[in-house]
């Protein structure tokens, strides 16, 4: 049986990490906050074979064959993987390390580089799909790392996974993840304004969505979240907190490329608005807020 530990049981790790119990593996669970740790493991009485948790993050993926995160921020898996303590000292050789945190891939790739010091395997593997899409196991993981690691990761997210693709060496699937928000901040950007200019004219907005879903307007943004912007509804899982801290990523690697990206920049901006009226935790399609609501015809 493969022992398996999950570091971060979020909004995000949490399903995972239990597709992961109910598909056989021996899965030891740790959370910052031991609470949601003790949470995930009552949810799971009966339904793996071998489901425990630990206080500690090294106890946890101590002796393990894959150990997996999901944390927070480049801070966070910092001060959780690297140095005296921390998680990747702990590992066994011959192990392998999944990053599924967004962070920068400066720091992917300075962990995969601890990860060959220790003799561990290392992929880099944020994910897309939301808090829905790791509930149902359907989740695009872009992955960075050789070969042989992914070799190792990919049947353990098989069975979380819509699809895997292995973009490139370390760093690259971090790469991707920060292409894939700078494309998503654009069509919610364009979204919110089309929900508000429908409002606007009086048209049936059900309508509306019924009509250009089937077009070249067609995006998984509109056909999941179109009607809810209608209604002011934004508790989908992904805040827009965590939407900023991905863009923060995406802008600074521009920068450091000497590239402009101005649509993005001006979206954050309009995030940080939403954000000081009080979105923070607003899933990132609350984008429309900066929009002042209109009256229809």
């Amino acid at each position: 049986m493969t022992a398996i530990a999950f570091l971060g049981l979020g909004v995000m790790g949490a399903p995972m990490a239990g597709h992961l119990a109910r598909a056989g593996f021996a899965v030891t669970g740790y959370n910052r906050t031991f609470a949601k740790a003790e949470a995930w493991q009552k949810a799971l009485a009966g339904e793996g074979p071998s489901v425990s948790i630990e206080a500690d993050a090294a106890q946890a993926a101590a002796d393990k064959d894959v150990v997996l995160a999901c944390l927070g921020n480049d801070a966070d898996v910092t001060a959780v993987l690297l140095g005296e303590g921390g998680v990747l000292a702990a590992m066994r050789k011959g192990a392998t390390f999944v990053d599924h945190t967004t962070i920068s891939p400066a720091l992917a790739r300075r962990i995969a580089e601890e990860c060959a010091r220790l003799g561990l395997h290392a992929v880099d593997a944020p994910v897309s799909g939301g808090q829905a899409g790791a509930e149902n196991g359907r989740l695009a993981i872009m992955c960075g790392g050789s070969d042989a690691a992914m070799a190792k990761a990919a049947p353990v997210m098989d069975n979380y996974a819509a699809r895997i693709v292995h973009i490139g060496g370390p760093g690259a699937g971090q790469a991707c993840k920060a292409v894939n928000q700078v494309c998503i901040a654009g069509v919610l950007a364009g979204l919110a304004e089309g929900v508000r200019l429908a409002q606007a004219t009086g048209v049936d907005t059900d309508k509306v969505l019924e009509a250009i879903s089937g077009g070249a307007a067609q995006s998984w943004q509109m056909e999941n979240r179109w009607q809810t912007m209608v209604r002011g509804e934004f508790d989908f899982g992904f805040a827009i907190d965590w939407m900023r801290k991905d863009l923060a990523i995406a802008l600074g690697e521009a920068k450091a490329e000497g590239l402009s990206l101005p649509v993005a920049a001006l979206v954050d901006q309009f995030y940080a608005q939403v954000q000081a009226a009080g979105g923070a935790r607003q899933d990132t399609s609350a984008l429309i807020r900066h929009l002042p609501e209109v009256n229809s015809k």
